[in-house]
């Protein structure tokens, strides 16, 4: 099969397994040569019959293109002209690819054989499922979980994300304690799934988010127009993880920035005149916190985060949808601080904060 490079066509596929849905895989790429090389064996030999494996490259200098051209023959290539981030740069993509389900799977992840299969049937057998996300364990630890998304991501009432398997830093082992099919707050972009319908239906993410954090502002608004976010163990992928932007000030500045401007998005009137005054104090405390400890990029990512929020606010800029539900009536959230149970409770597990009634 000839590689298909495509600027901004339409294109479809004839599948030969027509009673299985169409999934396409599609890898955002930036100079991830390496990860392509390493990882996309995995992704092509995954036994689901009906699938495609699409590399969408966001403006890349390396040579990943050619590498792709000529070790994998049977992936076809997407090309961007500028680099538009996470965000920007799958909402490009999928516009111009027609399939039944989107996979958003980043370029150093490793699959399972049959990782597909399992969510698939799960959203098959309830159409209100828009969103699910397999589990992810860490590819350089297997035994524990891996920071973005782990076994499901949660919130708490005052923004701040984590998940079954992971507080903030600390790390769990997995000995299949989260191994249930549940219901979740937000599905990692790592690895998640969503049906193409209701994904533009969204509108895609949020594209000035440029990266960090638009999977679980498009996740809160998904659950907000009455559709629902899973988490199947039963599927499972290892990650690499902050494999295409490194940890440092830019990745904290992204953060901190998107994670205000999501919750004044989708909060509703009465919580951002409550929460969002708290999530400012705690994230100035953090802050100075890692100043006192020497971390000066830290405290100056989030001096410059606050200053873009505010920004934000002058410049006019809000929701283009009206938030009609609080946060405490959806799911996956933790109705008091995850802040205050870590760091003043030292609590660490997920199952010690989340009691099961949640």
């Amino acid at each position: 099969m000839k590689i298909r490079i495509v600027t901004a066509t339409l294109f479809s596929h004839k599948y030969q397994s027509l009673s299985q849905p169409s999934v396409a895989i599609v890898i955002l790429n930036f100079n991830g040569r390496n990860y392509l090389d390493k990882f996309l064996p995995s992704v092509i030999a995954s036994s689901y019959a009906n699938k495609r494996v699409i590399v969408a490259d966001n403006a890349s200098s390396d040579d990943s293109i050619q590498l792709v051209k000529e070790k994998f023959p049977s992936v076809e290539i997407l090309i961007n002209t500028q680099n538009d981030g996470f965000a920007g740069g799958y909402n490009w993509a999928l516009k111009n690819v027609i399939a039944d389900y989107y996979v958003l799977l980043n370029s150093d992840v490793e699959v399972t054989g049959n990782w597909i299969e399992p969510i698939i049937e799960l959203m098959e057998a309830d159409k209100n499922i828009a969103a699910c996300q397999p589990k992810l364990l860490s590819y350089h630890n297997p035994h524990s979980f891996e920071y973005a998304g782990s076994a499901g991501g949660w919130i708490d009432s005052f923004g701040y994300p984590f998940s079954r398997g992971r507080i903030f830093d600390v790390l769990e082992d997995d000995h299949q304690q989260y191994d249930s099919i549940e219901q979740i707050f937000w599905a990692s972009g790592a690895a998640m799934f969503v049906r193409s319908k209701i994904f533009h239906e969204m509108n895609g993410f949020d594209a000035s988010f440029f990266a960090h954090q638009e999977e679980i502002d498009l996740c809160w608004r998904i659950q907000l127009a009455g559709y629902s976010i899973y988490a199947c163990p039963q599927s499972m992928v290892y990650h690499v993880g902050a494999g295409t932007l490194p940890r440092g000030g830019r990745k904290v500045f992204l953060n901190f920035r998107n994670n205000l401007i999501m919750l004044s998005n989708n909060l509703t009137l009465i919580e951002k005149l409550v929460k969002l005054p708290v999530r400012i104090f705690l994230d100035a405390v953090s802050a100075w916190k890692g100043l006192i400890a020497g971390d000066i990029y830290f405290f100056t990512a989030i001096v410059k985060a606050h200053f873009a929020l505010f920004w934000w606010w002058v410049a006019g800029k809000k929701t283009k949808h009206a938030p009609s539900k609080p946060i405490a009536t959806l799911h996956g959230v933790y109705k008091g601080s995850i802040a205050w149970k870590h760091f003043v409770m030292h609590q660490t597990k997920f199952s010690q904060i989340v009691e099961k009634k949640q």
